[in-house]
């Protein structure tokens, strides 16, 4: 039977600990999905790790859309998240063009939007129209330009309210499920206990109720430097299955992620 977001609901509510991945491809949801992942994540991260792109503004939409129908066709039962990526929100009209193509090619379950209050329009418009939508604050891949690197969001205070504010009002706006990227870990904590929505968090701390890394990380093939908040799950394991198993084991124990992956 496939997964709805009311099963990823139930387990925040449970207190059980959600494991999410990005995939990319049928062969990689297929062994994420045996493996025991709750979410699969069709990100536009392909853009640096497939694409060998040095950011994820040149991901297109049919970019997305491709990806995810590969990893539709390996876990039909699973529950697909898809990235919009770079400005296929920017306008109510552009958001609800852009994520029927995903939805309705791709059959995907949701789609993550990374912003705020910029955002709210457009997250509105789609919720209105019966599409499920994700949210991602704190660090947002999209806007490292504008922000000058990617650096830890949240340290300071004025910084912290308006992430907490954002998350508050996303919440209101429909999103059924948060992402918190690099935010200091208290701040992601009091977000996960103040939303009643799942919040999976990826260099956020252990006490999300979730957590989510890109593949290519956790399985030590990123080239170049691998990012503080990941870990190479492969050296521990003897099998690409094995590594995945392993890192939904850490993830539901609260075994991952430690300190060391985390930030103040």
């Amino acid at each position: 039977m496939s997964k709805t977001i009311k099963d990823i609901a139930a387990l925040k509510q449970a207190g059980e600990k959600i494991a999410m991945l990005t995939a990319y491809d049928s062969s990689f949801s297929y062994a994420a999905d045996q493996a025991g992942v709750d979410v699969l994540l069709v990100g536009d991260s392909l853009g640096m790790v497939v694409q060998g792109q040095n950011t994820t503004l040149p991901v297109s939409v049919n970019d997305m859309v491709y990806h995810a129908r590969a990893v539709r066709r390996g876990a039909p039962d699973a529950y697909i998240v898809v990235d919009m990526p770079y400005l296929s929100v920017s306008t109510p009209e552009r958001a609800l063009k852009n994520a029927g193509k995903i939805i309705q090619r791709a059959y995907a379950n949701m789609v993550k939007i990374e912003g705020g209050d910029s955002v709210l329009s457009s997250i509105k418009a789609l919720v209105e129209n019966n599409v499920p939508v994700c949210g991602h604050l704190g660090l947002q891949p999209q806007s490292v330009e504008l922000a000058g690197g990617y650096q830890v969001q949240g340290r300071e205070h004025s910084q912290a309210e308006k992430i907490m504010r954002e998350a508050q009002a996303l919440e209101a706006a429909g999103v059924q499920m948060l992402v918190l990227e690099c935010v200091p870990a208290d701040l992601a904590r009091a977000i996960s206990l103040q939303l009643s929505i799942p919040v999976i968090g990826i260099g956020a701390g252990v006490d999300c109720d979730g957590q989510v890394l890109v593949c290519y990380d956790m399985l030590g093939l990123t080239a170049g430097k691998r990012p503080r908040f990941s870990h190479d799950f492969l050296q521990e394991s003897a099998s690409n299955q094995e590594a995945i198993a392993l890192y939904v084991s850490r993830v539901k124990q609260a075994e991952f992620p430690s300190e060391q992956h985390s930030f103040k």
